[in-house]
């Protein structure tokens, strides 16, 4: 005997329900813990590193431009080990956060993609992941700039 379409409707949404009941919960504490400290843990480092610029006579002011070139460049290399990965899986957004994670996404489409070729598949990929960040970055910088501007008279 056919079931209706009201029927087949309510018997979906009542499976629904029953499925949204019995799913697991995430460990939401554990997650964001696990988070806080990996997120910690590599702004920790980039301490470090700029720690270690000012002692080789760097400005403060001046040793953040190379602090966040080394730090880019410690999230490509351990991206391209497969090691900045396994860091996500324990971190998650504490990994992805810092400017590492935005090297991570750039160099892990590159190398999801490199089959396609060097043009269409490595360069053409690793942008649209980082086209967005890269226009919202600027535009972002430019109202504040302007803002910056407008309030304090130039």
């Amino acid at each position: 005997m056919a079931q209706t379409k009201e029927q087949q409707k309510r018997a979906q949404e009542e499976y629904q329900r029953l499925a949204r009941r019995h799913r697991p919960r995430p460990p939401l504490l554990r997650n964001a813990l696990l988070a806080f400290l990996v997120g910690g843990a590599i702004s920790a480092a980039g301490q470090g590193v700029l720690n270690f610029f000012v002692a080789q006579g760097l400005p403060p002011d001046k040793a953040g431009g190379p602090t966040a070139g080394v730090m880019v460049f410690l999230g490509a290399f351990l991206t391209a080990l497969g090691v900045y990965d396994k860091i996500g899986q324990v971190g998650g957004a504490g990994s992805a956060i810092p400017i590492t994670g935005f090297a991570n996404s750039i160099v892990a489409a590159a190398i999801e993609f490199k089959t396609e070729g060097f043009v269409m598949g490595m360069a053409a990929r690793m942008y649209q992941i980082a086209g967005p960040v890269i226009t919202y970055g600027v535009t972002s910088a430019i109202v504040v700039g302007l803002l910056r501007f407008l309030i304090a008279g130039g």
